[in-house]
């Protein structure tokens, strides 16, 4: 009851701060790159939902293993809109820098997503039993973790040049959110209480929306 009452608290002031938040910048935001943040953030509101939705519910009736076709779609779902996430902070980063040209890193950024996405939908990851391969739980994080590693390079490049201070805290932000997110890839199955990082991982995901929105303040005047 305690971790059932505990994760419903926390997800929902967590769904409903990205949501607003997003919704908030999405049409209140008065420029190209205001938006795009809104969006990103919605996205990452909306998608998370579909997984932490389930398990609220799953958590507060029959448990989690009773309900691991619906906790595994929207593991999936979720899985699909991080990868769309991170495509979008890629865009936010050629904005809020003004980088022209370089197809060849767009070609990668988009490249690393559809592979993302295709292995996602492979059969073998098993989204609907309640114990998923390991092997492809590790394969279909691979290039998205290249996503973030690029993102992190990225964003620390242009704000060492710039001094840009609004997103000063986003390479360290994406890497939390990976260091949090990947032992939880890696050993949760065998060891559940590792399943306890996703919450410091939320909290990361949650400062990269707070930079975004004093993106939005900013642009407000």
């Amino acid at each position: 009851m305690a971790q059932a009452l505990g994760e419903t608290i926390f997800d929902v002031l967590y769904l409903s701060f990205a949501l607003v938040a997003g919704l908030t910048m999405l049409f209140k935001g008065t420029t190209p790159l205001v938006k795009k943040a809104g969006a990103m953030a919605a996205l990452l509101g909306t998608g998370d939902a579909f997984h932490l939705l389930p398990r609220a519910y799953a958590l507060w009736t029959t448990g989690l293993e009773a309900n691991a076709a619906a906790l595994g779609i929207g593991k999936f779902i979720t899985s699909i809109t991080m990868t769309l996430f991170y495509l979008i902070l890629y865009y936010i980063w050629r904005d809020q820098y003004q980088i022209e040209g370089r197809r060849n890193l767009t070609g990668i950024m988009w490249g690393l997503a559809l592979v993302r996405i295709l292995l996602c939908m492979l059969p073998q990851n098993q989204w609907l039993s309640y114990r998923q391969p390991l092997v492809f739980g590790v394969l279909r994080n691979v290039p998205f973790a290249i996503m973030g590693g690029l993102i992190i390079f990225l964003f620390a490049q242009e704000i060492k040049r710039t001094g840009d201070r609004v997103f000063r805290g986003m390479p360290l932000a994406v890497a939390l959110s990976f260091g949090f997110y990947l032992p939880v890839v890696l050993f949760s199955g065998a060891f559940p209480a590792v399943g306890m990082l996703m919450i410091p991982k939320t909290l990361a995901y949650v400062w990269v929306v707070v930079m975004c929105r004093a993106l939005y303040k900013q642009s407000q005047g």
